[in-house]
């Protein structure tokens, strides 16, 4: 079959490639959104800016978190915490990174007018201070059990320069510490990074790295079997199943932190009524999705994490296949068949799971109307307004924190942007959890927190998802649980 996508990306390629020599080529499904690491947070954007930033801390493949920008830390109190940095970092404009770029840096994403989707994850933080040379001390509302598991994920970047360039200069050309800096970025085309040669951490293992939006996922493999890329995303389990047999490709993935759900609006819509949520819930059958699409590469889930966060309930139970219910549930709630329900969905999803899910909602009377638009304007849609925000879609969550906190809050807590509920009840419990240091009291405020999750169908949960990538056969790494693509763990064995 003749694929336009395909043949147009071939005569675009058709110089020789570099690949795993001078030139590092990684074929992503999207274009990055942007390239502040404060202001999004979607793989394709995340794939990048990761090696152009340094975080505070981070994880060791292992999932431990370790040092980074910040070498030790030290509780005074349960609300105060201080950060002992390294000295020896410099921005690729040759400055120092200092003790006031990380407060900077902290005090932005933590700025309610600044609207960062990471705001949930920090927002117990009310004070960050130098205190000197190189320390930093933070300040939470009440004691706050995941601080520095959220702060993996806290990129620094150089207040001179943001100050300097305004945030959208700094989104057009954004300056880190990190082992490769930008040398380009255009929209839908490429993004070029170079080596920092400074970098505080040793050589970076490519003197050069093109990150190719290819959306098309034949395209991607074509483009890995010609050797004009080195290594791409999976999206489909049939794609991985089709190369185990190739001898020059490897399939590299994990079982990941981040769950696959349907994120339902329970403000707004039809979704506001429990009974039709209910039946949303009845009308999905996960098991065939697991089995049938996924192929044993994910797993059924019955709560919004995996088993590995800390609050994961044991027990909790989970809404079992029942088209005939879900339709009587339709029918009390006053729901005619053929009723119409937005459902936005981006090409970064699995297109096949967001058709079977059309499909059970068809097959109990609801007509779900998708609308596909690219990853940023999902995410806006999803942070957005109730009514902005489709009254289903499917979605993928991880914190990357292995805690309840980083779940709960941003999804169901009613003062979050991604939240589309509001139960007072549900609020307390998520707040509760996050505000001590009991373990004991944190997982009975969970279980309070699912069980109204569960009760009230604020949402229903499919599977944990896996990352999947397909690569040269010469290129040595493992995904790891965090999602993480940090080219420093990547090398090329010819």
């Amino acid at each position: 079959m003749f694929r336009p996508a395909l043949a147009a990306a071939l005569l675009l390629t058709a110089t020789p490639s570099f690949a795993g020599r001078d030139l590092f080529v990684v074929d992503t499904v999207g274009s990055p959104t942007s390239l502040d690491p404060h202001v999004q947070w979607d793989p394709d954007s995340y794939f990048v800016y990761r090696n152009v930033f340094d975080n505070l801390v981070t994880r060791d493949p292992s999932g431990k978190i370790v040092p980074q920008i910040a070498t030790s830390w030290t509780y005074s109190s349960d609300t105060q915490v201080t950060l002992k940095l390294r000295t020896d970092i410099t921005f690729h404009d040759g400055s120092k990174l200092t003790p006031e770029d990380v407060v900077f840096s902290i005090k932005r994403v933590t700025d309610p007018a600044f609207k960062s989707p990471q705001l949930s994850q920090v927002d117990s933080i009310i004070a960050a201070e130098v205190t000197g040379p190189d320390t930093v001390k933070l300040t939470t509302k009440q004691a706050y059990p995941v601080l520095m598991a959220q702060l993996t994920k806290m990129s620094i970047a150089p207040k001179a320069i943001v100050e300097k360039l305004g945030n959208e200069g700094f989104n057009a050309a954004p300056v880190g510490s990190g082992p490769y800096k930008l040398t380009s970025f255009t929209r839908g085309v490429r993004t070029e990074l170079t080596a920092n040669p400074g970098y505080w951490r040793g050589a970076a293992p490519f003197p050069k790295v093109e990150f190719r939006p290819v959306p098309d996922g034949a395209t991607r493999l074509a483009n890995l079997r010609s050797g004009r890329s080195d290594i791409t995303r999976i999206l489909l389990t049939d794609d991985a199943e089709a190369l185990k047999g190739d001898a020059q490709l490897r399939v590299l993935w994990t079982p990941v932190e981040r769950v696959a759900l349907l994120a339902l609006n329970g403000l707004t819509g039809p979704m506001k009524d429990r009974k039709v949520r209910e039946a949303v819930a009845y009308a999905i059958d996960r098991d065939l999705i697991v089995e049938a699409l996924l192929k044993g590469y994910g797993k059924s889930v019955d709560q919004m994490m995996p088993a590995s966060n800390f609050g994961y309930i044991d027990g909790l139970p989970g809404f079992k296949y029942d088209p005939a219910k879900a339709r009587a549930l339709l029918k009390e709630a006053g729901v005619a068949p053929g009723t119409k329900i937005t459902f936005p969905t981006a090409p970064s999803f699995d297109q096949r799971v967001v058709q079977a899910v059309h499909q059970m909602l068809g097959d109990v009377g609801l007509d779900a109307q998708i609308q596909m638009v690219d990853i940023g304007t999902y995410l806006r849609l999803r942070q957005g307004q109730p009514a902005e925000a489709g009254d289903a879609s499917f979605f993928r969550w991880s914190c990357g924190c292995q805690d309840a906190d980083g779940v709960l809050f941003p999804l169901y807590h009613s003062s979050s942007q991604w939240s589309k509920a509001s139960i007072p009840a549900l609020d307390a419990a998520i707040v509760a959890g996050r505000n001590t240091l009991d373990e004991k009291a944190r997982l009975a405020s969970y279980k309070t927190a699912l069980t109204i999750i569960h009760d009230e169908v604020l949402g229903v949960p499919l599977y944990q998802d896996v990352m999947m990538f397909a690569a040269r056969k010469e290129v040595k790494w493992q995904p790891t649980p965090n999602e993480a693509f940090f080219l420093m763990d990547i090398s090329w064995v010819p």
